[in-house]
Protein backbone atom coordinates (compact mmCIF):
# COMPACT_ATOMS: atom_id res chain seq x y z
CA UNK A 1 0.00 0.00 0.00
CA UNK A 2 3.03 2.34 0.59
CA UNK A 3 4.32 1.87 -2.51
CA UNK A 4 1.19 2.97 -4.30
CA UNK A 5 0.40 6.17 -2.53
CA UNK A 6 4.43 6.71 -3.48
CA UNK A 7 4.06 6.13 -6.85
CA UNK A 8 0.72 8.44 -6.92
CA UNK A 9 2.23 11.38 -5.37
CA UNK A 10 5.32 10.99 -7.72
CA UNK A 11 2.88 10.55 -10.45
CA UNK A 12 0.89 13.87 -9.38
CA UNK A 13 4.21 15.54 -9.10
CA UNK A 14 5.64 14.93 -11.98
CA UNK A 15 2.10 16.09 -13.83
CA UNK A 16 2.54 19.51 -11.85
CA UNK A 17 5.78 19.84 -13.05
CA UNK A 18 5.00 19.82 -16.76
CA UNK A 19 2.22 22.10 -16.48
CA UNK A 20 4.63 24.59 -14.84
CA UNK A 21 6.80 23.92 -18.20
CA UNK A 22 4.13 24.38 -20.20
CA UNK A 23 2.78 27.47 -18.91
CA UNK A 24 6.10 28.78 -18.68
CA UNK A 25 6.69 28.63 -22.89
CA UNK A 26 3.34 29.75 -23.18
CA UNK A 27 3.28 32.42 -25.71
CA UNK A 28 2.97 35.68 -24.13
CA UNK A 29 -0.94 37.19 -24.79
CA UNK A 30 0.03 41.09 -23.60
CA UNK A 31 2.73 43.30 -25.11
CA UNK A 32 4.01 43.93 -21.47
CA UNK A 33 5.21 40.28 -21.29
CA UNK A 34 7.67 40.60 -23.86
CA UNK A 35 9.25 44.13 -22.81
CA UNK A 36 12.37 44.67 -21.21
CA UNK A 37 13.36 48.10 -19.82
CA UNK A 38 16.54 47.62 -17.76
CA UNK A 39 19.35 48.04 -18.21
CA UNK A 40 19.16 51.03 -20.82
CA UNK A 41 22.17 51.61 -23.60
CA UNK A 42 24.53 53.85 -22.59
CA UNK A 43 24.23 57.07 -24.46
CA UNK A 44 26.99 58.01 -26.59
CA UNK A 45 27.25 61.14 -28.97
CA UNK A 46 28.82 61.74 -32.43
CA UNK A 47 30.65 64.74 -33.09
CA UNK A 48 29.15 66.11 -36.05
CA UNK A 49 32.85 67.29 -37.54
CA UNK A 50 35.10 64.72 -36.25
CA UNK A 51 32.56 61.82 -36.07
CA UNK A 52 34.34 60.16 -33.37
CA UNK A 53 31.88 58.96 -31.38
CA UNK A 54 31.68 60.49 -27.12
CA UNK A 55 33.31 57.19 -25.39
CA UNK A 56 35.80 56.86 -28.04
CA UNK A 57 39.92 57.28 -27.07
CA UNK A 58 41.83 59.29 -29.50
CA UNK A 59 45.10 57.71 -29.95
CA UNK A 60 46.28 60.36 -33.50
CA UNK A 61 44.57 63.51 -33.82
CA UNK A 62 47.62 64.82 -35.88
CA UNK A 63 49.06 66.96 -33.26
CA UNK A 64 51.49 64.90 -31.63
CA UNK A 65 52.41 61.30 -30.91
CA UNK A 66 52.08 61.82 -27.06
CA UNK A 67 50.07 58.53 -27.07
CA UNK A 68 53.08 56.77 -28.98
CA UNK A 69 56.23 54.77 -28.42
CA UNK A 70 58.83 53.35 -30.60
CA UNK A 71 58.17 49.17 -30.41
CA UNK A 72 62.28 49.35 -30.72
CA UNK A 73 63.25 50.40 -27.29
CA UNK A 74 59.92 52.00 -26.27
CA UNK A 75 61.62 55.73 -27.13
CA UNK A 76 60.51 58.59 -28.57
CA UNK A 77 58.31 57.94 -31.72
CA UNK A 78 60.63 58.76 -35.05
CA UNK A 79 58.17 58.76 -37.96
CA UNK A 80 56.75 62.28 -39.72
CA UNK A 81 54.61 64.58 -38.47
CA UNK A 82 53.06 65.79 -41.18
CA UNK A 83 51.15 69.76 -41.83
CA UNK A 84 47.80 68.10 -42.42
CA UNK A 85 47.62 66.12 -39.62
CA UNK A 86 49.18 63.02 -40.53
CA UNK A 87 51.63 60.94 -40.20
CA UNK A 88 54.05 59.27 -42.37
CA UNK A 89 56.12 55.97 -41.81
CA UNK A 90 59.72 56.66 -41.93
CA UNK A 91 61.90 54.34 -43.53
CA UNK A 92 64.19 51.75 -40.91
CA UNK A 93 62.76 53.44 -38.11
CA UNK A 94 60.98 51.15 -36.77
CA UNK A 95 57.47 50.17 -35.44
CA UNK A 96 55.25 52.26 -33.52
CA UNK A 97 52.92 51.11 -30.97
CA UNK A 98 50.00 52.87 -28.70
CA UNK A 99 51.59 53.32 -24.91
CA UNK A 100 47.68 51.90 -23.56
CA UNK A 101 47.19 48.19 -24.13
CA UNK A 102 43.57 47.02 -25.17
CA UNK A 103 41.52 44.00 -24.98
CA UNK A 104 38.09 44.12 -26.72
CA UNK A 105 37.96 46.94 -29.14
CA UNK A 106 36.63 49.16 -32.14
CA UNK A 107 39.10 50.56 -34.03
CA UNK A 108 39.00 53.54 -36.55
CA UNK A 109 42.19 54.11 -38.57
CA UNK A 110 42.69 55.78 -41.94
CA UNK A 111 45.66 55.07 -44.00
CA UNK A 112 47.06 56.24 -47.63
CA UNK A 113 49.80 54.62 -50.10
CA UNK A 114 51.97 56.76 -51.50
CA UNK A 115 51.95 57.31 -55.45
CA UNK A 116 55.54 58.01 -55.24
CA UNK A 117 56.06 54.21 -54.11
CA UNK A 118 56.88 52.12 -57.66
CA UNK A 119 57.58 49.29 -55.54
CA UNK A 120 56.00 45.73 -57.03
CA UNK A 121 54.51 42.76 -54.92
CA UNK A 122 54.89 43.22 -50.99
CA UNK A 123 56.69 46.04 -51.74
CA UNK A 124 54.68 48.70 -52.99
CA UNK A 125 53.09 51.00 -49.55
CA UNK A 126 53.50 47.84 -47.29
CA UNK A 127 52.81 48.26 -43.67
CA UNK A 128 50.31 47.02 -41.07
CA UNK A 129 47.85 47.46 -38.18
CA UNK A 130 48.77 44.70 -35.66
CA UNK A 131 46.13 43.92 -32.93
CA UNK A 132 47.63 43.13 -29.47
CA UNK A 133 50.60 43.23 -30.91
CA UNK A 134 50.43 40.01 -32.78
CA UNK A 135 47.46 39.47 -35.29
CA UNK A 136 47.88 41.77 -39.01
CA UNK A 137 45.25 43.47 -40.84
CA UNK A 138 47.35 44.09 -44.07
CA UNK A 139 47.65 47.79 -45.48
CA UNK A 140 49.10 47.54 -49.32
CA UNK A 141 48.65 49.23 -52.60
CA UNK A 142 47.49 46.34 -54.67
CA UNK A 143 46.37 48.62 -57.34
CA UNK A 144 47.88 47.48 -60.63
CA UNK A 145 50.01 45.32 -58.23
CA UNK A 146 49.39 41.40 -58.01
CA UNK A 147 50.44 39.63 -54.91
CA UNK A 148 49.36 36.50 -53.03
CA UNK A 149 45.43 37.02 -51.68
CA UNK A 150 46.36 35.78 -48.31
CA UNK A 151 48.79 38.67 -48.20
CA UNK A 152 47.18 41.44 -50.38
CA UNK A 153 45.00 44.74 -48.73
CA UNK A 154 42.54 44.19 -46.25
CA UNK A 155 44.01 40.39 -45.76
CA UNK A 156 44.33 38.90 -41.90
CA UNK A 157 48.19 38.48 -42.82
CA UNK A 158 48.73 35.01 -44.05
CA UNK A 159 45.73 33.84 -43.14
CA UNK A 160 42.08 34.91 -44.19
CA UNK A 161 41.60 36.46 -48.01
CA UNK A 162 39.73 39.42 -47.69
CA UNK A 163 35.89 39.27 -49.08
CA UNK A 164 36.77 42.02 -51.24
CA UNK A 165 38.95 44.45 -52.63
CA UNK A 166 37.50 48.09 -51.56
CA UNK A 167 40.80 50.09 -52.52
CA UNK A 168 41.23 53.51 -53.15
CA UNK A 169 43.26 54.81 -55.82
CA UNK A 170 46.89 55.35 -55.19
CA UNK A 171 47.23 58.40 -53.06
CA UNK A 172 43.62 58.78 -51.69
CA UNK A 173 42.97 57.89 -47.83
CA UNK A 174 41.77 54.44 -47.27
CA UNK A 175 39.24 53.80 -43.96
CA UNK A 176 39.43 51.11 -41.82
CA UNK A 177 36.77 50.41 -39.55
CA UNK A 178 37.82 46.97 -37.17
CA UNK A 179 35.84 45.15 -34.43
CA UNK A 180 38.08 43.11 -32.56
CA UNK A 181 37.52 40.81 -29.69
CA UNK A 182 40.92 38.86 -28.02
CA UNK A 183 41.29 34.93 -27.34
CA UNK A 184 40.95 33.20 -24.80
CA UNK A 185 43.22 31.13 -22.52
CA UNK A 186 42.80 28.80 -19.40
CA UNK A 187 44.84 28.78 -16.11
CA UNK A 188 47.65 26.59 -17.90
CA UNK A 189 47.74 28.91 -21.10
CA UNK A 190 45.85 26.93 -23.75
CA UNK A 191 43.72 28.94 -25.92
CA UNK A 192 39.71 27.90 -24.97
CA UNK A 193 38.31 30.73 -27.68
CA UNK A 194 39.86 31.85 -30.62
CA UNK A 195 40.04 35.86 -31.71
CA UNK A 196 37.94 36.74 -33.43
CA UNK A 197 38.02 40.58 -36.45
CA UNK A 198 35.34 42.33 -38.59
CA UNK A 199 36.41 44.87 -40.95
CA UNK A 200 35.03 47.47 -42.82
CA UNK A 201 37.04 48.80 -45.90
CA UNK A 202 35.56 52.32 -46.61
CA UNK A 203 32.64 51.31 -45.64
CA UNK A 204 32.76 47.50 -47.70
CA UNK A 205 32.52 44.32 -45.24
CA UNK A 206 36.44 42.30 -45.91
CA UNK A 207 36.36 39.90 -43.09
CA UNK A 208 33.16 38.73 -41.88
CA UNK A 209 33.85 38.08 -38.48
CA UNK A 210 36.65 35.97 -39.06
CA UNK A 211 38.31 33.49 -36.18
CA UNK A 212 42.48 34.26 -36.24
CA UNK A 213 44.42 31.35 -35.91
CA UNK A 214 47.06 33.04 -34.18
CA UNK A 215 49.88 35.36 -34.68
CA UNK A 216 50.12 36.27 -38.25
CA UNK A 217 53.63 34.52 -38.94
CA UNK A 218 55.81 35.50 -42.34
CA UNK A 219 57.12 31.98 -42.13
CA UNK A 220 55.87 29.43 -40.09
CA UNK A 221 52.55 28.66 -38.82
CA UNK A 222 50.33 30.56 -36.39
CA UNK A 223 51.63 30.60 -32.44
CA UNK A 224 48.96 30.89 -29.69
CA UNK A 225 50.56 31.76 -26.60
CA UNK A 226 48.80 33.03 -23.55
CA UNK A 227 48.67 36.79 -23.79
CA UNK A 228 46.42 39.62 -22.00
CA UNK A 229 45.36 43.06 -23.31
CA UNK A 230 48.34 44.60 -25.40
CA UNK A 231 49.24 47.62 -27.48
CA UNK A 232 48.26 48.06 -30.93
CA UNK A 233 51.32 48.29 -33.72
CA UNK A 234 51.20 50.19 -36.72
CA UNK A 235 54.64 48.34 -39.07
CA UNK A 236 57.27 50.06 -40.40
CA UNK A 237 57.77 47.57 -43.37
CA UNK A 238 61.26 48.93 -44.09
CA UNK A 239 61.51 49.34 -47.54
CA UNK A 240 60.93 53.12 -48.24
CA UNK A 241 56.83 52.45 -48.10
CA UNK A 242 55.97 56.03 -47.25
CA UNK A 243 51.91 54.97 -45.64
CA UNK A 244 50.58 57.27 -43.66
CA UNK A 245 47.88 57.31 -41.35
CA UNK A 246 45.52 59.99 -39.92
CA UNK A 247 42.04 60.00 -37.45
CA UNK A 248 43.17 57.05 -35.28
CA UNK A 249 40.57 56.58 -32.41
CA UNK A 250 39.16 53.29 -30.52
CA UNK A 251 36.61 52.70 -28.13
CA UNK A 252 36.96 49.54 -25.69
CA UNK A 253 34.48 47.38 -25.73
Amino acid sequence: MKKIITTGILSILMFASNQSIALAQEEPTKPHETEIWQPKPKVVTVDSETKIPSDAIVLFDGTNFDKWISSVDSTQVKWILNDDGSMTVNNRTGDIQTKRNFGNIQLHIEWRSSPENTGSNQSKSNSGIFLQNRYEVQVLDNNDNETYVNGQVGSIYKQSIPLANASSKTGDWNVYDIIYHQPEFDSEGNKTKSATITVLHNGVLIQDNYEIKGTTEYIGWPKNMAHGDAPIKLQDHGDNSRVSYRNVWVREL
